[in-house]
């Protein structure tokens, strides 16, 4: 069943994962595990090209659930644009920017992925009948297309019959090689559907570095590890890097439209850490249950503090919960203050509005 010791993981800050051919045992052409799942089970599609790290967009494709999440990219495309603006254009984009990096913090935990049905995964059926010398369909429409194949005048008269021979047989093998490539995806997708179903946590991990759930927290400059020996339960050690993620100075405009930049209060940044760290906590979870079959995650936030005692950055537990899929399902996360969240579940966080996180004690797992 793939438990009895420890095993883990690492996803470092500001790496997008993608996991290569020889990691899931399939060959050149074959669909990212994200496309694959989500193209069988009618969900929303992200591609992504093996060996490249290449991900796209397809119809149907994976789309932000926040207009915070959604505008980003319209502002981005703005900021790339910035050396065009004049001054005032240039204030209004700053502080568009700076509102919606707010926005997206306490956004985070509406960002999760959609629940992955690997029971109805496992049960697909084939592409094709391959075991029974069945071909796939788009070789079977590469060889109609040959065999109906017939020469018009010109192309006879400029002698051209067997260079469009050779360009339709062309097409069948490279028909055959796509029919091969989702004939394997099947395989791939029933074999890991089959191992996360008997609770294996090699295959737990293979998914989560598949599907990169949390790439947009990485790319906020946090870094994870997961752990698990049981397949009901998994940890996850969350790097918070809030001093890279939070603002430092509040960002407004002027009546006449000028830039004003002013120092954070000390209250308002620790708020507004304090949401940030509980709104991760919770897409964490909500993403481990949504692609895992798991009861319950263990979410273990740390932040790097300068120690006066030592004189030197040392690394401390901010904050540690025990969440449930149950209590966490009950949740209407489009209204809780994700803070005040923490209240229904087991956890660890001291917390003032003055000096912020102070260090605590890590949950230990419940087996």
């Amino acid at each position: 069943m793939g438990f009895g010791f420890r095993k883990s993981f690492k996803i470092a800050p500001g790496v997008r994962l993608n996991v290569g051919s020889k990691s899931v045992g399939v060959s050149a052409g074959v669909k990212g595990l994200r496309y694959s799942v989500n193209s069988r089970t009618g969900s929303r599609v992200t591609a992504s090209i093996p060996n490249t790290g290449i991900y796209y967009s397809t119809t149907g494709g994976r789309s932000r659930k926040t207009p915070a999440y959604n505008r980003q990219r319209e502002i981005q495309a703005r900021q790339k644009e910035i050396n065009r603006l004049n001054e005032l254009e240039q204030a209004a984009l700053s502080v568009d920017a700076y509102e919606n990096t707010i926005e997206r913090i306490h956004s985070i935990h509406k960002e999760a992925d959609d629940p992955v049905n690997w029971i109805k995964i496992r049960s697909c059926n084939p592409p094709f009948k391959k075991n029974e010398g069945q071909i796939g369909e788009q070789e079977h429409a590469a060889l109609e297309k040959l065999h109906h194949y017939k020469p018009n005048l010109m192309t006879k008269l400029l002698k051209q019959q067997n260079k469009e021979i050779e360009t339709l047989q062309k097409e069948v093998f490279e028909a055959r090689k796509k029919d091969e490539a989702e004939y394997h995806s099947w395989e791939r997708d029933v074999k890991i559907a089959s191992k996360v179903i008997d609770g294996d946590i090699d295959a737990y991990f293979q998914v989560i570095q598949e599907f990169n759930p949390l790439d947009d927290l990485t790319e906020f400059g946090s870094g994870f590890e997961f752990s698990a020996e049981h397949p009901k339960i998994v940890e996850i050690e969350f790097d918070v890097h809030s001093d890279k993620v939070v603002p430092k100075e509040q960002l407004s405009l002027t009546k006449t439209g000028k830039l004003s930049v002013k120092h954070m209060t000390k209250s308002k940044y620790f708020d507004i850490q304090q949401d940030y760290v509980c709104s991760c906590v919770l897409r964490i979870a909500r993403d481990m249950f949504a692609l895992l079959p798991l009861d319950t995650v263990y979410i273990h936030a740390t932040d790097t503090i300068m120690d006066t005692a030592i004189g030197y950055p040392r690394k401390i537990t901010i904050l540690s919960v025990k969440i449930d899929k149950r209590a966490l399902n009950k949740l209407n996360f489009n209204h809780i203050d994700c803070s005040d969240s923490m209240q229904n579940f087991l956890h660890n966080m001291k917390f003032k509005k003055t000096t912020g996180f102070g260090e605590v004690e890590k949950l230990k797992i419940d087996y």
